[in-house]
């Protein structure tokens, strides 16, 4: 039987290395996938959000809307477009990326007409598209899976793709490696967010990159190890709605090649293991809960159609505020 890494490397020419080196002094670049907070009655807290994504910016760290953190398979167009516009206004001329997502069902064709509509909504305010999995899109033959990208690439100057593991989404799909790498090689495409919740397939991601185009990002969603960004990974994460001037501050130490970095890192990682435990997608109940321990919003409700935490969670989140608190003012 073939083990994992065997597995992974099979399914490329090009050579791997089992890890990659450390990369101590890089500069990270930071996506926080915005929550999009929720009022009692299930209706979008519009001015949380709008707080929400002024800190992103405060921080330093690039707002990322309309993303699985953002409910984007849950809320309408009409409210997609809203998140927009507000992102646009704060923005003020800042890079922002949001998600482009077509909401079919299991069996379905690709849409591309449906993709073409979200991508250029996305760019007609401003902002760079990921392009978000569907059926669709996810489930073709990987030729067509590639062939796909290449037309949805010509509808947008800059664009940003999306692997999502079945933990967060039923219609998310892990690509062979041989789909990443022809992917990777579409002139305009920037970076690739990346959500398996595991090491290997990332590191082999990187691998390729170092070997085949350097300046391609490959952007970690893997909140149960946000020390991915050692290894040369950027990050486009929901764990960092939680606390952005955290990650900002953690960025900045290992930048600056200073060990106060790994203890903040632990309190972090600390704090995605309890959000992202299974099921994996009540993450985004645990941030409202946490969000709203810190008075940053007015409810810690999650939409009507997504997972639930139990408030007994409430305690273990407020003794994690507490140490994070502690720790970010010692080191400041």
């Amino acid at each position: 039987m073939m083990t994992l890494r065997e597995k992974t490397s099979s399914q490329t020419s090009v050579d791997l290395p089992a890890k990659p080196k450390l990369c101590p002094g890089r500069a990270i670049t930071g996506m926080s996938a915005t929550l999009l907070p929720m009022q009692a009655d299930g209706s979008a807290d519009w001015d949380g959000f709008t707080a929400l994504v002024a800190r992103t910016f405060e921080a330093g760290l690039v707002p990322a809307v309309n993303m699985d953190t953002g409910y984007v398979n849950l809320i309408d167009n009409s409210d997609r477009r809203h998140v927009l516009e507000i992102t646009q206004k704060l923005a003020a001329g800042r890079k922002y990326v949001a998600g482009a997502i077509v909401c079919d069902e299991q069996g379905d064709n690709f849409q591309a007409d449906a993709y073409r509509q979200q991508i250029e909504q996305t760019a007609e305010f401003g902002g760079t598209p990921v392009v978000m999995q569907s059926y669709g899109l996810a489930f073709q033959e990987n030729a067509a899976i590639v062939e796909s990208y290449h037309h949805l690439s010509e509808w947008c100057d800059e664009f940003i793709t999306h692997e999502l593991g079945q933990k967060f989404a039923a219609f998310g799909k892990i690509y062979d490696l041989d789909v990443y790498q022809k992917m990777m090689q579409i002139e305009n495409c920037i970076g690739s967010k990346h959500s398996s919740l595991s090491r290997q397939p990332e590191w082999d991601r990187l691998a390729l990159r170092d070997k085949l185009r350097p300046e391609f990002m490959v952007l970690t969603g893997n909140d149960l190890a946000i020390d991915m960004v050692m290894y040369g990974c950027d990050y486009l994460l929901g764990l960092s709605t939680f606390a952005p001037e955290s990650f900002a501050l953690r960025d900045r130490l290992w930048r600056q090649e200073d060990p106060a970095f790994y203890e903040l890192n632990d309190v972090l990682q600390y704090l995605g293991c309890f959000a992202f435990r299974e099921p994996v997608s009540a993450y985004k109940h645990s941030a409202a809960q946490f969000l709203k321990l810190r008075g940053w919003i007015d409810h810690n409700a999650t939409h009507p159609d997504s997972a639930e935490r139990p408030e007994s969670d409430i305690p273990v989140l407020r003794e994690i505020l507490q140490r994070l608190e502690e720790l970010t003012g010692e080191i400041g």
